[in-house]
Protein backbone atom coordinates (compact mmCIF):
# COMPACT_ATOMS: atom_id res chain seq x y z
CA UNK A 1 0.00 0.00 0.00
CA UNK A 2 1.42 3.35 -1.02
CA UNK A 3 1.89 5.84 1.78
CA UNK A 4 0.30 9.28 1.43
CA UNK A 5 2.75 12.09 1.89
CA UNK A 6 1.87 15.37 3.62
CA UNK A 7 0.85 17.12 0.44
CA UNK A 8 -1.34 14.19 -0.64
CA UNK A 9 -3.06 14.12 2.76
CA UNK A 10 -3.89 17.81 2.46
CA UNK A 11 -5.36 17.31 -1.02
CA UNK A 12 -7.46 14.36 0.22
CA UNK A 13 -8.74 16.35 3.19
CA UNK A 14 -9.62 19.31 0.94
CA UNK A 15 -11.41 16.94 -1.43
CA UNK A 16 -13.42 15.50 1.43
CA UNK A 17 -14.35 18.99 2.59
CA UNK A 18 -15.53 19.90 -0.90
CA UNK A 19 -17.62 16.73 -1.06
CA UNK A 20 -19.13 17.42 2.36
CA UNK A 21 -19.92 20.96 1.34
CA UNK A 22 -21.56 19.76 -1.85
CA UNK A 23 -23.66 17.21 0.02
CA UNK A 24 -24.83 19.87 2.45
CA UNK A 25 -25.63 22.15 -0.48
CA UNK A 26 -27.78 19.52 -2.18
CA UNK A 27 -29.34 18.62 1.19
CA UNK A 28 -30.27 22.26 1.64
CA UNK A 29 -31.86 22.40 -1.81
CA UNK A 30 -33.91 19.28 -1.05
CA UNK A 31 -35.01 20.86 2.23
CA UNK A 32 -36.13 24.01 0.38
CA UNK A 33 -38.17 21.94 -2.08
CA UNK A 34 -39.70 20.01 0.79
CA UNK A 35 -40.73 23.18 2.58
CA UNK A 36 -42.42 24.52 -0.54
CA UNK A 37 -44.30 21.23 -1.02
CA UNK A 38 -45.27 21.24 2.65
CA UNK A 39 -46.67 24.76 2.34
CA UNK A 40 -48.77 23.57 -0.61
CA UNK A 41 -50.02 20.64 1.51
CA UNK A 42 -48.36 18.07 -0.76
CA UNK A 43 -47.23 16.17 2.28
CA UNK A 44 -46.26 12.87 0.61
CA UNK A 45 -43.96 14.61 -1.86
CA UNK A 46 -42.58 16.78 0.93
CA UNK A 47 -41.64 13.69 2.94
CA UNK A 48 -39.59 12.45 -0.02
CA UNK A 49 -37.61 15.68 -0.18
CA UNK A 50 -37.03 15.80 3.58
CA UNK A 51 -35.86 12.19 3.50
CA UNK A 52 -33.48 13.03 0.64
CA UNK A 53 -32.10 15.97 2.60
CA UNK A 54 -31.45 13.79 5.63
CA UNK A 55 -29.85 10.99 3.62
CA UNK A 56 -27.42 13.43 2.01
CA UNK A 57 -26.35 15.18 5.21
CA UNK A 58 -27.78 13.60 8.39
CA UNK A 59 -25.51 15.68 10.64
CA UNK A 60 -25.86 18.98 8.80
CA UNK A 61 -26.95 22.14 10.57
CA UNK A 62 -30.39 21.99 8.91
CA UNK A 63 -30.89 18.27 9.51
CA UNK A 64 -32.84 18.77 12.74
CA UNK A 65 -35.28 21.06 10.95
CA UNK A 66 -35.70 18.54 8.12
CA UNK A 67 -36.43 15.75 10.61
CA UNK A 68 -38.98 17.87 12.43
CA UNK A 69 -40.73 18.90 9.21
CA UNK A 70 -40.83 15.31 8.00
CA UNK A 71 -42.54 14.23 11.22
CA UNK A 72 -45.04 17.08 10.87
CA UNK A 73 -45.80 16.01 7.31
CA UNK A 74 -46.49 12.46 8.47
CA UNK A 75 -48.79 13.80 11.21
CA UNK A 76 -50.59 15.97 8.67
CA UNK A 77 -51.25 12.78 6.70
CA UNK A 78 -52.65 11.16 9.85
CA UNK A 79 -49.76 8.75 10.36
CA UNK A 80 -48.51 9.50 13.87
CA UNK A 81 -46.53 6.27 14.20
CA UNK A 82 -44.48 6.89 11.05
CA UNK A 83 -43.85 10.40 12.35
CA UNK A 84 -42.37 8.91 15.52
CA UNK A 85 -40.45 6.24 13.62
CA UNK A 86 -38.90 8.79 11.27
CA UNK A 87 -37.57 10.81 14.19
CA UNK A 88 -36.31 7.67 15.93
CA UNK A 89 -34.28 6.93 12.79
CA UNK A 90 -32.86 10.44 12.96
CA UNK A 91 -31.94 9.96 16.63
CA UNK A 92 -30.08 6.75 15.79
CA UNK A 93 -27.84 8.74 13.46
CA UNK A 94 -27.41 11.58 15.97
CA UNK A 95 -27.33 9.85 19.34
CA UNK A 96 -24.98 12.43 20.87
CA UNK A 97 -27.16 15.40 19.83
CA UNK A 98 -29.48 16.60 22.59
CA UNK A 99 -31.64 18.36 19.99
CA UNK A 100 -32.47 15.04 18.33
CA UNK A 101 -33.61 13.49 21.62
CA UNK A 102 -35.55 16.63 22.52
CA UNK A 103 -37.30 16.55 19.12
CA UNK A 104 -38.35 12.94 19.62
CA UNK A 105 -39.48 13.74 23.16
CA UNK A 106 -41.65 16.64 21.94
CA UNK A 107 -43.30 14.39 19.38
CA UNK A 108 -43.94 11.66 21.95
CA UNK A 109 -45.32 14.30 24.32
CA UNK A 110 -47.73 15.52 21.64
CA UNK A 111 -48.90 11.92 21.19
CA UNK A 112 -49.43 11.67 24.98
CA UNK A 113 -46.78 8.96 25.24
CA UNK A 114 -45.42 10.65 28.33
CA UNK A 115 -43.29 7.86 29.81
CA UNK A 116 -41.37 7.56 26.53
CA UNK A 117 -41.06 11.34 26.36
CA UNK A 118 -39.50 11.36 29.84
CA UNK A 119 -36.83 8.91 28.70
CA UNK A 120 -35.86 11.06 25.73
CA UNK A 121 -35.90 14.32 27.69
CA UNK A 122 -33.71 12.72 30.37
CA UNK A 123 -31.23 11.81 27.64
CA UNK A 124 -31.33 15.36 26.28
CA UNK A 125 -30.62 16.75 29.75
CA UNK A 126 -27.79 14.26 30.24
CA UNK A 127 -26.19 15.41 26.99
CA UNK A 128 -26.85 19.11 27.47
CA UNK A 129 -28.43 20.28 30.76
CA UNK A 130 -29.77 23.59 29.45
CA UNK A 131 -32.64 25.40 31.12
CA UNK A 132 -34.94 24.66 28.17
CA UNK A 133 -34.18 20.93 28.30
CA UNK A 134 -34.74 20.87 32.05
CA UNK A 135 -38.01 22.79 31.75
CA UNK A 136 -39.27 20.36 29.11
CA UNK A 137 -38.28 17.41 31.29
CA UNK A 138 -40.16 18.97 34.20
CA UNK A 139 -43.28 19.23 32.04
CA UNK A 140 -42.98 15.55 31.11
CA UNK A 141 -42.56 14.60 34.76
CA UNK A 142 -45.77 16.53 35.51
CA UNK A 143 -47.71 14.44 33.00
CA UNK A 144 -46.49 11.20 34.59
CA UNK A 145 -47.34 12.29 38.13
CA UNK A 146 -43.70 12.57 39.21
CA UNK A 147 -44.29 15.84 41.01
CA UNK A 148 -41.16 15.76 43.17
CA UNK A 149 -38.99 15.29 40.09
CA UNK A 150 -40.87 18.04 38.28
CA UNK A 151 -40.37 20.45 41.17
CA UNK A 152 -36.65 19.64 41.23
CA UNK A 153 -36.24 20.45 37.53
CA UNK A 154 -38.18 23.71 37.76
CA UNK A 155 -36.14 24.73 40.82
CA UNK A 156 -32.97 24.16 38.80
CA UNK A 157 -34.36 26.26 35.96
CA UNK A 158 -35.07 29.05 38.44
CA UNK A 159 -31.46 28.93 39.67
CA UNK A 160 -30.16 29.00 36.10
CA UNK A 161 -32.48 31.78 34.93
CA UNK A 162 -33.56 33.77 38.00
CA UNK A 163 -35.19 36.52 35.92
CA UNK A 164 -37.14 34.19 33.65
CA UNK A 165 -40.83 33.53 34.51
CA UNK A 166 -40.95 29.99 33.06
CA UNK A 167 -39.72 28.29 36.24
CA UNK A 168 -42.47 29.95 38.26
CA UNK A 169 -45.02 28.75 35.72
CA UNK A 170 -43.78 25.16 36.04
CA UNK A 171 -43.70 25.32 39.83
CA UNK A 172 -47.22 26.74 39.90
CA UNK A 173 -48.45 23.92 37.71
CA UNK A 174 -46.73 21.39 39.96
CA UNK A 175 -48.29 22.75 43.14
CA UNK A 176 -51.71 23.03 41.49
CA UNK A 177 -51.57 19.36 40.49
CA UNK A 178 -50.88 18.47 44.13
CA UNK A 179 -53.76 20.59 45.42
CA UNK A 180 -51.52 23.23 47.04
CA UNK A 181 -53.45 26.12 45.51
CA UNK A 182 -51.94 28.81 47.76
CA UNK A 183 -48.43 27.96 46.57
CA UNK A 184 -49.67 27.68 42.99
CA UNK A 185 -51.21 31.17 43.11
CA UNK A 186 -47.99 32.56 44.58
CA UNK A 187 -45.89 31.10 41.75
CA UNK A 188 -48.22 32.19 38.95
CA UNK A 189 -48.29 35.72 40.35
CA UNK A 190 -44.48 35.68 40.55
CA UNK A 191 -44.36 34.69 36.88
CA UNK A 192 -46.68 37.56 35.97
CA UNK A 193 -44.62 40.01 38.03
CA UNK A 194 -41.57 39.09 35.95
CA UNK A 195 -43.42 39.25 32.63
CA UNK A 196 -46.64 41.27 32.58
CA UNK A 197 -47.73 39.83 29.24
CA UNK A 198 -47.11 36.19 30.20
CA UNK A 199 -50.63 35.17 29.21
CA UNK A 200 -50.10 31.47 29.93
CA UNK A 201 -49.53 32.33 33.58
CA UNK A 202 -52.79 34.32 33.68
CA UNK A 203 -54.63 31.32 32.25
CA UNK A 204 -53.07 28.92 34.76
CA UNK A 205 -54.00 31.30 37.57
CA UNK A 206 -57.57 31.27 36.26
CA UNK A 207 -57.67 27.46 36.40
CA UNK A 208 -56.65 27.54 40.05
CA UNK A 209 -59.26 30.17 40.89
CA UNK A 210 -61.91 28.04 39.18
CA UNK A 211 -60.80 24.94 41.10
CA UNK A 212 -61.06 26.90 44.35
CA UNK A 213 -64.59 28.02 43.50
CA UNK A 214 -63.48 31.65 43.08
CA UNK A 215 -65.45 31.90 39.87
CA UNK A 216 -65.61 35.70 39.79
CA UNK A 217 -61.81 35.96 39.86
CA UNK A 218 -61.51 33.31 37.16
CA UNK A 219 -64.03 35.11 34.97
CA UNK A 220 -62.13 38.38 35.41
CA UNK A 221 -59.10 36.66 33.89
CA UNK A 222 -61.23 35.32 31.04
CA UNK A 223 -62.21 38.91 30.31
CA UNK A 224 -58.57 40.04 30.31
CA UNK A 225 -57.47 37.21 28.02
CA UNK A 226 -60.31 37.71 25.55
CA UNK A 227 -58.52 40.83 24.31
CA UNK A 228 -54.91 39.72 24.78
CA UNK A 229 -54.95 35.98 24.05
CA UNK A 230 -58.33 34.85 22.65
CA UNK A 231 -57.36 31.18 22.29
CA UNK A 232 -56.36 30.97 25.96
CA UNK A 233 -59.50 32.86 26.93
CA UNK A 234 -61.65 30.31 25.13
CA UNK A 235 -59.98 27.36 26.87
CA UNK A 236 -60.18 29.04 30.28
CA UNK A 237 -63.81 30.01 29.73
CA UNK A 238 -64.70 26.39 29.00
CA UNK A 239 -62.81 25.27 32.08
CA UNK A 240 -64.59 27.80 34.28
CA UNK A 241 -67.95 26.77 32.87
CA UNK A 242 -67.18 23.16 33.73
CA UNK A 243 -65.84 23.96 37.21
CA UNK A 244 -68.64 26.33 38.20
CA UNK A 245 -71.22 24.42 40.29
CA UNK A 246 -74.72 24.44 38.74
CA UNK A 247 -77.36 26.73 40.20
CA UNK A 248 -81.06 27.43 40.07
CA UNK A 249 -81.61 30.64 38.13
CA UNK A 250 -85.37 31.08 38.41
CA UNK A 251 -88.76 29.41 38.46
CA UNK A 252 -90.99 30.05 35.46
CA UNK A 253 -94.06 32.19 35.92
CA UNK A 254 -96.12 29.76 33.81
CA UNK A 255 -95.73 27.02 36.42
CA UNK A 256 -99.16 25.65 37.32
CA UNK A 257 -98.54 25.85 41.06
CA UNK A 258 -99.52 29.33 42.37
CA UNK A 259 -96.40 29.73 44.49
CA UNK A 260 -96.97 33.40 45.25
CA UNK A 261 -100.12 32.85 47.35
CA UNK A 262 -99.91 33.59 51.10
CA UNK A 263 -100.23 31.46 54.21
CA UNK A 264 -103.72 30.15 54.95
CA UNK A 265 -104.61 29.71 51.27
CA UNK A 266 -107.56 27.35 50.85
CA UNK A 267 -106.58 24.25 48.92
CA UNK A 268 -109.86 24.46 47.03
CA UNK A 269 -108.78 27.84 45.62
CA UNK A 270 -105.77 26.29 43.93
CA UNK A 271 -107.99 24.46 41.48
CA UNK A 272 -111.75 23.85 41.22
CA UNK A 273 -111.13 20.13 41.16
CA UNK A 274 -109.86 20.24 44.76
CA UNK A 275 -113.18 21.28 46.26
CA UNK A 276 -114.25 17.74 47.11
CA UNK A 277 -112.90 15.84 50.11
CA UNK A 278 -109.95 13.60 49.16
CA UNK A 279 -109.67 15.10 45.66
CA UNK A 280 -106.18 15.38 44.15
CA UNK A 281 -104.53 17.48 41.47
CA UNK A 282 -101.08 17.33 39.86
CA UNK A 283 -99.21 20.63 39.67
CA UNK A 284 -95.80 21.49 38.29
CA UNK A 285 -93.08 24.05 38.80
CA UNK A 286 -90.51 24.73 36.07
CA UNK A 287 -86.97 25.56 37.15
CA UNK A 288 -84.14 26.87 35.00
CA UNK A 289 -80.51 25.99 35.65
CA UNK A 290 -77.53 28.11 34.65
CA UNK A 291 -75.76 25.29 32.76
CA UNK A 292 -76.19 21.90 31.15
CA UNK A 293 -77.35 19.25 33.58
CA UNK A 294 -77.13 15.48 33.69
CA UNK A 295 -80.53 14.28 32.52
CA UNK A 296 -80.58 11.15 34.64
CA UNK A 297 -79.63 13.11 37.74
CA UNK A 298 -82.36 15.70 37.16
CA UNK A 299 -85.05 13.14 36.39
CA UNK A 300 -84.23 10.98 39.44
CA UNK A 301 -86.96 11.98 41.90
CA UNK A 302 -84.90 11.08 44.98
CA UNK A 303 -82.53 13.95 44.12
CA UNK A 304 -85.39 16.34 44.83
CA UNK A 305 -87.16 17.30 48.05
CA UNK A 306 -90.39 19.23 48.63
CA UNK A 307 -90.93 20.40 52.19
CA UNK A 308 -92.08 23.23 54.40
CA UNK A 309 -89.42 25.93 54.64
CA UNK A 310 -87.48 26.06 57.90
CA UNK A 311 -86.31 29.66 57.93
CA UNK A 312 -83.30 31.55 56.66
CA UNK A 313 -83.71 33.21 53.28
CA UNK A 314 -86.74 31.02 52.60
CA UNK A 315 -88.57 32.29 55.65
CA UNK A 316 -90.52 30.16 58.07
CA UNK A 317 -93.50 28.18 56.93
CA UNK A 318 -96.71 30.00 57.93
CA UNK A 319 -94.37 32.84 59.02
CA UNK A 320 -93.49 30.86 62.17
CA UNK A 321 -97.04 30.88 63.50
CA UNK A 322 -98.65 27.68 64.68
CA UNK A 323 -99.75 25.50 61.81
CA UNK A 324 -103.55 25.07 61.78
CA UNK A 325 -105.10 21.62 61.98
CA UNK A 326 -106.49 22.09 58.46
CA UNK A 327 -103.00 22.33 56.95
CA UNK A 328 -102.27 19.63 54.41
CA UNK A 329 -98.89 17.97 53.79
CA UNK A 330 -97.26 17.77 50.37
CA UNK A 331 -95.36 14.54 49.60
CA UNK A 332 -91.60 15.02 49.99
CA UNK A 333 -90.73 13.42 46.64
CA UNK A 334 -92.17 14.64 43.34
CA UNK A 335 -94.25 12.27 41.20
CA UNK A 336 -91.81 12.67 38.31
CA UNK A 337 -89.45 15.19 36.74
CA UNK A 338 -88.69 15.95 33.10
CA UNK A 339 -85.61 17.76 31.79
CA UNK A 340 -85.36 19.90 28.65
CA UNK A 341 -81.71 20.16 27.63
CA UNK A 342 -82.48 22.87 25.07
CA UNK A 343 -83.82 25.34 27.64
CA UNK A 344 -81.91 23.93 30.65
CA UNK A 345 -85.21 23.52 32.52
CA UNK A 346 -86.59 20.89 34.86
CA UNK A 347 -90.33 20.50 35.28
CA UNK A 348 -91.18 19.04 38.67
CA UNK A 349 -94.60 17.37 38.91
CA UNK A 350 -96.17 16.77 42.33
CA UNK A 351 -99.64 16.05 43.72
CA UNK A 352 -101.72 18.05 46.19
CA UNK A 353 -104.62 16.31 47.96
CA UNK A 354 -107.60 17.85 49.67
CA UNK A 355 -108.19 16.71 53.25
CA UNK A 356 -111.08 14.57 54.41
CA UNK A 357 -113.13 17.57 55.52
CA UNK A 358 -112.58 19.56 52.30
CA UNK A 359 -111.25 22.58 54.22
CA UNK A 360 -107.55 22.08 53.73
CA UNK A 361 -105.14 25.02 53.79
CA UNK A 362 -101.59 25.60 52.57
CA UNK A 363 -98.82 28.23 52.57
CA UNK A 364 -97.71 28.02 48.89
CA UNK A 365 -95.07 30.73 49.22
CA UNK A 366 -93.17 28.71 51.81
CA UNK A 367 -93.14 25.34 50.06
CA UNK A 368 -89.45 24.72 49.50
CA UNK A 369 -88.08 22.85 46.48
CA UNK A 370 -84.47 21.65 46.58
CA UNK A 371 -82.27 19.67 44.23
CA UNK A 372 -79.07 17.79 45.14
CA UNK A 373 -78.10 16.39 41.73
CA UNK A 374 -75.30 17.10 39.26
CA UNK A 375 -74.58 18.77 35.95
CA UNK A 376 -73.28 16.88 32.93
CA UNK A 377 -69.72 17.27 34.25
CA UNK A 378 -70.76 15.57 37.54
CA UNK A 379 -70.46 18.80 39.48
CA UNK A 380 -72.91 18.99 42.38
CA UNK A 381 -75.26 21.91 42.86
CA UNK A 382 -73.95 25.06 44.48
CA UNK A 383 -75.31 24.75 48.04
CA UNK A 384 -76.02 28.48 48.01
CA UNK A 385 -78.28 28.18 44.97
CA UNK A 386 -79.91 24.76 45.21
CA UNK A 387 -83.21 25.71 46.89
CA UNK A 388 -86.23 27.76 45.92
CA UNK A 389 -89.46 29.05 47.44
CA UNK A 390 -92.07 31.42 46.10
CA UNK A 391 -91.44 33.65 49.10
CA UNK A 392 -87.73 34.31 48.48
CA UNK A 393 -86.90 32.90 45.08
CA UNK A 394 -83.55 31.11 44.70
CA UNK A 395 -81.47 30.65 47.81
Amino acid sequence: MTAIDGTGAERLFASMQVNTGQLEYYAGRALERGIELYRNKRYGAAVGEFRMSLSLAPQAQNALGAAELMSQAYRAMGDAQRAVDSVRDFVEKNRSADGAHALLARLLFQEERYDEAVTEYEKAVELNPTASNRFALGQAYLQTGRYGDAEREFMRVRLMLPDDPAAHLGLGQTYARQGDTDSAVREFKAAIDKKRDFWDAYAELGYVYADRGEIDLAEDLVGLLEEKAPALADILSRYVYKADPPKFVLAYADSSFPYSLPAGTAVSSLDAGLSAAGASKTFYVKFQFDKEMDRESVETTTNWAIRRSQGGAAGLYNYGLSVPSTEITVAMLPDYVSYDARTLTATVFFTIRQNATADGTLDPGHIEFSFRGTDRFERRMDPRKDQWTGFSGVF
